[in-house]
């Protein structure tokens, strides 16, 4: 078995607002326990409020965990030697529209304080990988949403990270983009790359990942893996449904 790459133990987030002079307390994520694999894609699927993106957010360190942890190969996060072994691709990438791809990474390399004669190397390289080459002294004023994500990823794995983080990859793609995306995300797993990424769209999770972890309300309560739906087209839905129901989460589906 390969390394886990990626460790969560007992992982709960509690958030707490006051209201009216009482204090609302709601969960996250509730005992989250999961161990991603070096090599492979890991999904995470659940209906919208799940905590699917209060997961990644508290893998990259942006939220604190009210209990549990969070281990990036060896290192707890937040740790700045884990935040260097993960890119991430948020659900909808900004940049500044007046760049191009070369100076909006030459930006993030500068401001990760990359090494400048490595740094200039790697742009180029990365810019190869997501098919953006021919395309890289152009405004990004001038590209699609499609051509904005393949940018997005060239900066997630500019500094060449091990594990990759994508939120949503595909959302408001359109058919072609969808498939781009898809086969950029295929090849960089074939470069050895980890990828845990969350999405709304089980036939691409269906495609793409190894194993997937389905979500209800904060907590893990199905893993899968691709050997329980790979004989059948659409047979991840009909588990993810039959999970749903199991857990009486399904009437908010309808």
């Amino acid at each position: 078995m390969s390394e886990a790459i990626l460790t969560i133990t007992g992982l709960t987030k509690v958030y707490k607002r006051s209201h009216l002079g009482r204090t609302l307390v709601s969960r996250g994520v509730n005992d989250l326990n999961v161990s991603v694999r070096r090599g492979e894609v890991f999904g995470l699927l659940g209906l919208n409020g799940s905590g699917k993106t209060t997961t990644i957010k508290l893998i990259l360190g942006l939220l604190f965990p009210t209990t549990g942890d969070i281990k990036v190969l060896d290192h707890s996060v937040p740790h700045p030697e884990a935040q260097k072994k993960i890119g991430y691709l948020p659900e909808v990438p900004y940049f500044y529209r007046n760049l191009t791809p070369v100076e909006v990474l030459h930006l993030y390399g500068s401001l990760s304080k990359m090494d400048p004669q490595f740094l200039k190397k790697r742009i180029d390289e990365v810019l190869i990988m997501v098919r953006m080459d021919q395309v890289k002294k152009k405004p990004m004023r001038e590209f699609s949403k499609g051509m904005l994500q393949r940018i997005g990823l060239a900066q997630a794995i500019l500094h060449d990270p091990d594990l990759l983080i994508l939120d949503e990859p595909v959302t408001g793609l359109d058919p072609l983009g969808i498939r781009q995306t898809r086969q950029l995300i295929q090849d960089l797993n074939s470069r050895g790359k980890t990828i845990f990424f969350s999405s709304h769209s089980i036939s691409e999770l269906e495609r793409l990942a190894h194993r997937v972890g389905i979500l209800v309300d904060g907590k893990l309560v199905k893993l899968l893996d691709q050997s329980e739906w790979k004989e059948k087209s659409g047979r991840l839905e009909e588990l993810f449904i039959e999970t749903l129901e199991a857990s009486g989460a399904a009437g908010s589906i309808r």
